[in-house]
């Protein structure tokens, strides 16, 4: 049996961000986000939602740049804190134990820590409502090379043991049960 409720935004489990932004070390903050996800192959673009009264969002309109850093099991803690914390008042960097690393297109830091992050160039601004989605071309891919497969050069980013958002919570992966395709592949005859 099913009941309706109000309308909202129930699309679950999403990737748990950190976005980096800022032109200068003074500026640089972090912003934890949910509200993201991947528009367009080719050319690649990517959004995130952001509301106006975030300490991140000046930053991010004024330099139209970020970066979106995936984040690990291991700092649930961090994305949680600077999701509750704001840059106005901490060093989100220092207080977490984050490290800045340079971008190699955008001005805006990518995070050390993060096995891959994501560089952002803004390529237009959509306000919605409660939320201003930027939407982003990628200019460049980080990646931690520690997470390559050494045979197939492959990145094994489920290893990595992403975190989600479900809902107010934060989650590990689990165990994988398939692959894209494994539905419809066609067993290979063992004579």
């Amino acid at each position: 049996m099913k009941e309706d409720w109000k309308p909202g935004t129930m699309i679950y489990p999403l990737p748990a961000v950190l976005v980096s932004c800022g032109s200068t070390p003074e500026e640089y903050n972090i912003l934890t986000v949910a509200w993201t996800g991947t528009i367009c192959t080719n050319p690649p673009m990517c959004y995130i939602s952001v509301r106006p009264e975030r300490h991140s969002y000046d930053i991010i309109k004024r330099n139209m740049e970020f970066v979106i850093n995936l984040t690990t099991e291991d700092m649930a803690k961090a994305t949680d804190w600077c999701g509750v914390r704001s840059g106005k008042d901490h060093n989100k960097f220092e207080e977490m134990h984050l490290t800045p690393g340079k971008s190699t297109v955008v001005s805006a830091p990518v995070i050390e820590e993060s096995p891959l992050c994501i560089e952002c160039r803004v390529k237009e601004i959509v306000t919605l409502g409660s939320h201003d989605m930027f939407i982003a071309d990628v200019v460049n891919v980080r990646v931690d090379t520690e997470n390559l497969n050494p045979e197939t050069g492959k990145l094994e980013l489920a290893e990595t043991n992403p975190l989600v958002y479900v809902h107010g919570g934060y989650y590990g992966l689990g165990e994988k049960i398939g692959k894209f395709g494994w539905s419809v592949e066609k067993k290979k005859n063992n004579k």
